[in-house]
Order: C-alpha cells, then structure tokens, then sequence
C-alpha cells in the first residue's frame, strides 16, 4: 500500500508532481539578501500557532500545502514502510530539499527548518500537537476546535501558540490517533476514548455533540513513570507518608484513591502498584490501558466499546468478573464507575485482598457515598445497610489525592475505613494535608500525620514489618 493511503487518509494530493527524475539539491545557507530577509520576516508573521494570523496573508499556508502535495504526489510513488520512520524523514527530507530548489524558493536556514518539521508532522505524526506531545513539561493537551488549543503546565492552563488549518483537519490527526486501534469515532458515535503509542490517554469528540468542532483531550504520562521518590520530592506525600504506603501494600490492604479530574489518581495508584511484590499475579482492569506497572507477572485487560452494529461491548465489570477466573493474587481496577464497583467490593470480600482501585470523590466520607451509588448501578436490589456493611469489611484505606488552587496535587488526607456503627460507616484520618497560608500564589502547608494508629496496625506488624511510633506523630509533638 502506497504510504499516501496510509498516513494521509482524506488529504488530496493536488500539485504539480514536479520532476522526480533530477538528482536532489540540498541548498545551502541561504544568501543574506533583502530578499531572504523579507521571507524569513513573513514566515516569522505568519508561523504555525500564531493566534493573530487570521485575516492576513495565506502565503505560509499556501507554500505549506503546495510543498506538501508535492511530496505526498513523490512519497506515493515509492512503496514505504511507514513503520520505519527514520528512513521515510531521510527520503522525505531529500524530496523536500529537491522540491525548493524546483519552486525556486529562497529561505532562511531556520525558515527551511521549521517548515519541514511542520510537514513532516503532518505525514509521520500528530501536526500541530507534534511540539506540545514533545515538551514533556506539559502534561495536559485541550484542542476546542481547530483555532483553540490550550495546555497544562506545572498546573496553569494556557493558551499554546498552535492552531489546525480546520475541523477537517483535527478530524484527519483524531483518526491518525484512533484507528490503529480499532476504534472509530463518526456521527453515529462521536465520542472515543483511545491512547497515544507513548500510553497518553486521549478523548475525542465530534459534532454534533461538540458544537466547537472536533476536540481532543490528551493526559499525558511522563516516559519514565514517577515513583514513589519524585512524589517526596515534588511534595505530594512525605517519607513517613510512603513508608506507611508501603506496608500497607505489602501487608495486603484493600486501597481506594479517590479525588477530583486531574488531581493525580492514576499517577498515585501507578506508585502504590509499585509496591507490589514482583512474585504476584497482578490483574489490571481499564478503559484504556494507562497503568504503568513494572513487575513481570501482570495481565493487562481492556474494556472495549460496541461494533457499529451496538454489540460486542466488554464493560468493566464484565472485566472484573472474568479476572476473578484468572487466579490474580492482586486485582487492579483503573477507574470504577458504575456496576463494577460491587463486584469490586465482593472480590475484595472473597479472598482477592490487596486490590486496589480509584473513583472520583472529594472527599473520604463522599467516597464511601459513592460506592453505595454505584452499587446501587449494578441493577442488584440490594439494601442499604447491605452495601454499606459490603464497603465496610472490604475497604481498608481511603487516600484523597488532590490539585490545590495553586496547581500543586499532594494525597490531602489518608482515612482508614474502621466499620459499622449503627447504620455509619466509621472511619479516621491516618495522615492529613494542613494549609497553613499562600505565599506568592503559593499554597503553604505541611502533611502530617494525626497521632492516632489504625486498627490494621495488627494486619501490618503481622506481615513482618514494623513501623515506628514516629511514623503517626507518636511522641514528635504533633
């Protein structure tokens, strides 16, 4: 298949093909003529991602595409591997340097350079989010619409200097990203979750139901994933915060991470997971496949939409229900929704202890409030007091991840989940984040354990380990 079909579905290939028979020409610097100066001034006005372009001239656009045409009519008639990257920029960047000096085109070297990033992007990899995927101090990537882009960086949403061409353009990279993975997004279902080749999560949407045009969501992931270390570091937890972690994982304890969009979760439960011991089985359960975990012995399962025809759908909770045939020693649920959450809650009860999960809460007490919804979701017409004592001999610990106002995301508080009184469930803070003022936009503020020891002290110290009194405050004037 020629590489035209395969990395540039819907884009026309208009242009004269020019003459492939010459040898390349690789100009060199270009001349520093009033001529060159002029045209590295206007591209320079007229980059890719400046906000203010619209409305002036069309030039850079206009040499943009016709240089494209060109190569695609050249790059069609060679059949390439597109998997082979590095050889198709080579021959893509000669075809490029031949091309200009056909068109007879003077630029500046640094002109030259970024218009052939730009193209190449456009053929091998995401257009305009190239640079934004690239900079890995961004974690977060909002396109609204083709002329809308904004990221996250150290917490603070900006606009970014990036902008398509059109809808029809964001709609050619949302298939780029979508269909190498059997996913499809149309009108009849213009909403897809996916993920980068690099595990970045991704959510499009399209009209109708976007009224902006097509928009993607990317949450990226560090290539080398934190641990438990940079999370120190950074201010999110403490060291006796991690230690107190650490034995709880080891010592098999049922874990919930709850907290609000972009608060950290799936980065906290990628550092708890570390602490699994590498001779388990672990089952990860997910929408789409983000978990990073590095032990040998994991199973990675993924949930997967229903065929044009509405069937062939595999929920989470279909998931949780097979993995219990699996013989996990450790059951890992990315995120629980719905359903899934009793079922959850009954493997945790059945034997399959050390699982662990996240939901979206504000809070511990809002946690436990959820799980009964959810529950509730399952279509099991069960009582109350039934689910809630499920949640109360099956939870063991609750950490509240959260993003500050500053854009700072620390665990705001750990809770142990103690049991049933009455009709509540009880519980009490273990560790909790107290604010103790802003400074230059900055929220001041310790992590500080609370004095008090969990009942599962026993479940802990019966694993072998022993934690010091010091690690709960015990004795350090909290």
């Amino acid at each position: 298949m020629s590489l035209l079909r395969r990395i540039e579905r819907g884009s026309g290939s208009g242009g004269d093909p020019g003459s492939s028979g010459r040898p390349p020409e690789t100009p060199g610097p270009a001349p520093e003529s009033e001529e060159s100066k002029l045209a590295a001034a206007r591209l320079r006005r007229q980059s890719i991602g400046d906000p203010v372009r619209a409305g002036k001239s069309n030039n850079y656009m206009d040499l943009k595409a016709r240089v494209q045409n060109k190569l695609l009519s050249e790059l069609d008639q060679h059949a390439m591997d597109v998997t082979r990257k590095q050889e198709v920029r080579e021959h893509i960047e000669e075809l490029f340097n031949a091309i200009l000096a056909d068109e007879s085109m003077v630029l500046a070297r640094s002109e030259r350079q970024n218009l052939f990033e730009a193209i190449v992007a456009e053929i091998l990899g995401f257009g305009p989010l190239e640079p934004l995927l690239a900079d890995e101090t961004i974690t977060e990537i909002m396109v609204n619409g083709p002329k809308n882009i904004f990221i996250e960086q150290k917490g603070n949403i900006t606009r970014a200097n990036a902008t398509f061409e059109s809808d029809e353009h964001v709609m050619r990279i949302i298939d780029r990203i979508v269909a190498p993975l059997g996913r499809r997004i149309d009108e009849s279902s213009p909403l897809v979750d996916a993920r980068l080749p690099d595990g970045s999560r991704v959510n499009a949407v399209i009209r109708p139901i976007s009224l902006v045009g097509p928009t993607i969501t990317i949450r990226k992931f560090f290539k080398k994933p934190l641990m438990v270390d940079d999370l120190v570091r950074l201010g999110s937890m403490t060291k006796e915060m991690a230690e107190f972690l650490r034995a709880c994982i080891v010592s098999r304890l049922n874990i919930i991470v709850s907290g609000g969009t972009g608060s950290g979760k799936t980065t906290l439960l990628n550092v708890l997971s570390s602490f699994i011991p590498n001779n388990e089985r672990i089952v990860t359960i997910e929408n789409a496949a983000e978990l990073q975990l590095r032990q040998e012995h994991v199973v990675t399962l993924e949930s997967r939409p229903p065929n044009i025809e509405g069937k062939g759908a595999i929920t989470i909770q279909d998931l949780v229900v097979n993995a219990l045939r699996m013989r996990p020693d450790r059951i890992v649920v990315g995120e629980c929704r719905s359903g899934e959450a009793l079922d959850m809650l009954q493997a945790m009860n059945t034997g399959h202890d050390g699982s662990l999960t996240t939901l979206h809460a504000n809070s511990p007490r809002d946690t436990l409030a959820r799980l009964e919804v959810m529950c509730l979701m399952s279509g099991m017409d069960l009582p109350v007091r039934a689910i809630r004592e499920q949640v109360a001999s099956a939870v063991d610990m609750i950490c509240q991840q959260s993003r500050l106002r500053d854009g700072s995301r620390k665990i705001e508080k750990v809770s142990e989940v103690q049991g049933m009184e009455g009709e509540i469930i009880t519980m009490s803070d273990i560790f909790e984040f107290e604010q103790t003022g802003i400074e230059g936009g900055k929220i001041i503020g310790r992590i500080r354990p609370t004095g008090l020891r969990p009942k599962f002290i026993d479940r802990i110290e019966a694993s072998g380990i022993h934690l010091p009194p010091a690690v709960f405050g015990i004795g350090r004037g909290y």
